[in-house]
């Protein structure tokens, strides 16, 4: 919809600029266009109304013909700076436009930074221990299961702390993140939630493979969000 009507608005600038430069056309050419149409009716043995209209024309024509002349000096001399005066404004608008849309950026486009080097990506020695946390909970041993989340746990905690969360124990670090900081962070608390039930009710509580699966698969998000796996 929107080209098709630019492209009508551009044919109508079109006819617009057409007929402009078909009046300048003519207003400078009017007497050579008399003369031709003129000899050319007399080929036809027409009378000399051309001629006529040529000699009464020619007494204002002069006129027009100045009036036309000194309009389009006038316009050749007001397009340049009118012209400087748009490119400014061109430039300008883009410019602020630009602006706008780096401020639109930094409100809008919302990036989870990690806060951590790059050369953090992958610890060798927290995927070891990720590694035996999958011998844990894939093992068919239930007391297994329990310790596999009891190390995801610790796991859990060393991330935040080198993260710089400080507090006495997973719960008050976790306390200081920020739901835009994490976007696991529900995760997290759910998974240490378990952890603690498993530490306070030991044997009480009863743990399957498949709950001890999907508390170590919430673990992992937190870890993978940060890239430490």
């Amino acid at each position: 919809m929107a080209d098709k009507k630019d492209k009508k608005e551009a044919e109508v600038v079109g006819i617009e600029i057409g007929v402009i430069i078909g009046i300048i056309f003519l207003v400078a050419a009017w007497p050579s266009i008399m003369a031709y149409l003129q000899t050319l009716f007399t080929a036809f043995g027409g009378p000399p109304i051309f001629t006529e209209i040529s000699n009464f024309t020619s007494v204002f024509w002069p006129y027009v013909a100045g009036f036309f002349k000194g309009s389009l000096n006038a316009i050749v001399v007001l397009s340049f700076p009118v012209s400087l005066f748009f490119l400014i404004a061109i430039v300008y608008c883009v410019e602020q436009l630009k602006h706008i849309r780096k401020k639109e950026a930094e409100k809008y486009d919302v990036k989870v930074e990690p806060a951590f080097e790059e050369g953090v990506r992958a610890n060798r020695v927290l995927s070891d221990r990720w590694d035996r946390i999958k011998k844990f909970v894939t093992s068919e041993n239930s007391s297994d299961w329990r310790q596999a989340i009891l190390e995801a746990d610790i796991m859990l905690e060393d991330v935040l702390t080198s993260l710089g969360y400080q507090g006495e124990g997973i719960g008050e670090k976790l306390k200081r993140v920020e739901k835009g900081d994490m976007k696991s962070l529900q995760d997290a608390w759910d998974a240490h939630l378990v952890r603690n039930r498993i530490a306070h009710d030991g044997e009480q509580f009863s743990l399957t493979q498949h709950e001890a699966l999907r508390v170590i698969n919430m673990y992992k998000k937190v870890f993978e969000e940060f890239y430490y796996i």
